[in-house]
């Protein structure tokens, strides 16, 4: 059967979930797998999968830190894995310290004579991260007293529920009883001021403690299904998660402006993870080529609309 290529039509006052029936309705290119996300998404909730979600990439400095609670208070995601960078800047913004919109373009030797980090167009002062270390450390103090070894996740369980900022995706996290894994926090300033603690406290954080733990879940997860925001560690950390279960993802979605073609797993096709028997071979996946910061809040805003 023919499936013609429909022109998206646009009205004044059109919703997110309409615009995203529209492009659903032209299903081709980015449109299209927008509108198939979307479509992924709601059948994974119906069908009460347990959702892990990885954040890579400046999610949080790209301005997605509500999109994030929104879907994390909402029932949207049952498990996350971040990088440490994400954890660290929704802590910035948690202790009062702010992301200033920038210039991909300014001079960079000048931006460091003025104590501005650059992350794209995105600045963040060197008084934002002396906030951090302001903050996080009694926090440590506080929550890592009666404990030597403890994973990522339990730390910063812990963490969100010291927080106060009601806009922290680690205080709803916590709140919510959804687990938020960072397996490579060393490589982060939370990871480098944990380290600063330790030298003076009895304490280590043990990934492998993380790796039972997601383990454990993998293992017990209902139609499991993955929605990965970029790649890194956390698309492997949640993928690796099912490789001592008999069992594969039955659901994936990638957003991703990464090429598979150099073999980091970043670019690589959710096809290829099926060889390794992460994605089961009749797995409904997705794959949208584009910038996080755009297609996240549309997919969201219509799965919520649609719910």
């Amino acid at each position: 059967m023919t499936r013609w290529v429909r022109h998206i039509r646009l009205e004044p006052g059109i919703s997110v979930k309409e615009l995203v029936e529209e492009m659903g309705k032209c299903g081709v290119f980015s449109a299209g797998r927008v509108a198939k996300a979307v479509e992924i998404y709601r059948e994974m909730l119906r069908k009460k999968s347990t959702i892990f979600m990885g954040v890579g990439g400046a999610v949080i400095p790209g301005g997605l830190r509500h999109v994030l609670v929104k879907a994390i208070r909402e029932g949207l995601v049952n498990v996350l894995v971040v990088t440490g960078a994400n954890a660290t800047h929704d802590l910035i913004e948690a202790f009062g310290g702010r992301h200033v919109q920038g210039n991909e373009l300014a001079d960079d030797v000048t931006l460091r004579s003025k104590k501005i980090s650059r992350i794209y167009d995105v600045y963040v002062p060197q008084r934002a991260f002396e906030i951090f270390e302001e903050k996080i450390q009694p926090i440590f103090a506080s929550v890592l007293q009666r404990d030597s070894r403890i994973s990522s996740a339990e730390l910063l369980r812990r963490i969100g529920l010291k927080l106060t900022d009601e806009s922290s995706f680690l205080k709803a996290a916590a709140e919510k009883g959804v687990p938020v894994f960072c397996p490579a926090i060393a490589d982060s300033i939370l990871g480098l001021q944990a380290w600063l603690y330790s030298q003076e406290h009895e304490v280590t954080i043990d990934v492998l403690k993380d790796v039972k733990e997601i383990f454990e879940l993998a293992s017990e997860a209902k139609k499991p299904g993955a929605v990965l925001l970029g790649g890194g560690v956390p698309k492997n950390f949640i993928f690796q998660s099912m490789l001592l279960t008999p069992r594969s993802f039955d659901y994936a979605i990638q957003i991703t402006m990464d090429r598979p073609e150099p073999g980091g797993l970043s670019g690589a096709t959710l096809e290829e993870a099926k060889s390794w028997g992460k994605i089961s071979k009749n797995a409904k996946t997705v794959t949208v080529i584009g910038d996080t910061t755009v297609i996240l809040p549309i997919i969201v805003a219509s799965v919520l609309e649609n719910g």
